[in-house]
């Protein structure tokens, strides 16, 4: 029987680094972290991690206030601001119809005062009256006035 045959190598196995490679590197080290979880009142929890997040960072807890208002401010300024559009947009649109409405008024009194001035002449003469012939002139020659201030000729 012949003695098993064995190679030795230098290559590393599929997926694994040589020795030399891993040498320099160090690997992350695993923590167990214990936590509790509070259950009710989220709110509250999310603003303290949001504190312990704040002190642990460079920026300080003051520009996120500071930046919330900020944004807060904005939100208000611009839905007012729409409101106030929306606001003015409505009452233009009722001048522009009580202005039509008005116009439309002026119009149909237009229309029969143009009716009435037709019908003027065939009226006079319904009355008896007639066309003046000729043009009229009114002397005023030895015009005066009297003591009582009655004017008198």
């Amino acid at each position: 029987m012949a003695a098993p045959r064995t190679i030795a190598s230098n290559a590393a196995p599929a997926g694994r680094k040589s020795q030399t490679e891993t040498i320099g590197t160090t690997r992350p080290e695993l923590h167990v972290i214990k936590g509790t979880r509070v259950e009710g009142n989220g709110i509250r929890h999310g603003f303290e991690q949001l504190i312990t997040w704040t002190r642990t960072r460079s920026t300080p807890l003051l520009h996120l206030v500071i930046a919330a208002v900020f944004l807060g401010v904005c939100l208000l300024g611009s839905l007012m601001l729409r409101t106030q559009m929306v606001q003015n947009s409505f009452e233009a649109s009722q001048i522009e119809t009580h202005i039509t409405q008005l116009t439309q008024d002026v119009e149909d009194d237009q229309a029969k005062l143009d009716e009435l001035d037709a019908s003027l002449p065939s009226k006079a003469e319904e009355m008896g009256m007639v066309p003046q012939k000729g043009a009229l002139t009114i002397d005023l020659n030895g015009y005066q006035a009297n003591a009582s201030g009655d004017k008198t000729r």
